[in-house]
């Protein structure tokens, strides 16, 4: 790497670098935490305008991500503070966010809660707000998928179904609820939700999932008519399919799924990740979306408009 012999040559390297960096919140985590405060006295220069010089397109709201340790959760909690949000991530996986709200710095913090219970909900939301003064935006991202249950109906299992709705849309629900019970006095704010791609095409998901996530959509709708009325916006971000968790970090599991994906994918040379989703949830979260709102915003790469009923007839055996 070329060191700048000059504030003004490293502003213009800063440039290039921001240009860069931001595409990969993790990076700049992981650039900020590890390697910035060793640099000598004169890159501190280059540091403060590297920071500086970021857009903040988030700048001076609240946000609060449920689950938002890890997966998409983790990227968009982080995206968000680097757009200059105060952010406040929550999760189940305690040791995961206070990591990543350590990892961040200044303006996160960590908070358990189970969607699962409301009163953990209400602290969530009353601790939030005593802390720092409002809630502008709350990204209802926490959900579970069962990966064994692409099954037929005829063996569908209550209590797992069950689960499934009662985190990914009674859950979403009872944080929507909660989220409106402080942004409608102020009559501003933004509810976001993760729904799925699968509530655009049939048989991708498992049964209990892919109805959760139709909840979730209908929930988006629904609350867009009246939280309009109070000056709230509400949208979804529906993903085609991302690897998270423990997975993502296996190496030969990670490799195995790219490989399914670039298959079935239509937009091809690409994979989606949650760094992509982020986007996806920052840009509706954000001034450049104030007109947006009852949208279900599907992050597929065009894969739910393809209709592969001809291609299935040219390679059909003959």
């Amino acid at each position: 790497m070329r060191v700048f012999s000059s504030v003004r040559n490293s502003r213009e390297y800063t440039d290039w670098v921001i240009r860069e960096l931001t595409k990969y919140p993790n990076v700049y985590i992981f650039c900020s935490s590890f390697f910035f405060p060793f640099l000598h006295t004169h890159t501190s220069v280059f540091m403060a305008n590297f920071v500086s010089s970021i857009p903040k397109r988030l700048e001076g709201k609240v946000a609060i991500v449920t689950g938002g340790a890890s997966g998409i959760g983790a990227s968009t909690a982080a995206l968000f503070h680097l757009h200059g949000a105060r952010v406040v991530i929550a999760d189940i996986q305690d040791d995961l966010g206070r990591a990543l709200a350590h990892k961040l710095g200044n303006d996160a913090i960590y908070t358990h809660c189970d969607v699962t219970d409301e009163d953990q909900i209400t602290h969530l939301v009353d601790s939030a707000v005593a802390e720092l003064g409002h809630l502008d935006i709350m990204y209802s991202n926490a959900g579970v998928i069962n990966g064994d249950d692409f099954q037929s109906i005829l063996d569908a299992d209550k209590e797992k179904i069950e689960r499934i709705l009662r985190v990914n849309l009674v859950g979403g629900l009872l944080v929507a609820k909660h989220a409106a019970r402080v942004m409608v006095p102020n009559r501003k704010g933004c509810i976001l939700f993760t729904a799925s791609a699968c509530t655009e095409v049939a048989g991708i998901a498992p049964y209990s999932y892919t109805a959760s996530k139709f909840g979730i959509v209908g929930l988006t709708k629904g609350l867009a008519v009246e939280m309009g009325l109070h000056g709230i916006r509400v949208n979804c971000v529906s993903p085609f399919g991302v690897l998270t968790g423990s997975a993502a970090h296996d190496g030969k599991t990670a490799d195995m799924f790219e490989k399914m994906m670039g298959h079935v994918g239509n937009l091809k040379g690409k994979i989606l990740t949650a760094e992509d989703v982020a986007k996806a949830a920052l840009y509706l979260a954000s001034d450049e979306a104030a007109y947006v709102s009852g949208v279900n915003f599907v992050v597929d790469g065009g894969y739910s408009v393809v209709n592969p009923t001809l291609s299935n007839v040219r390679n059909a055996p003959r």
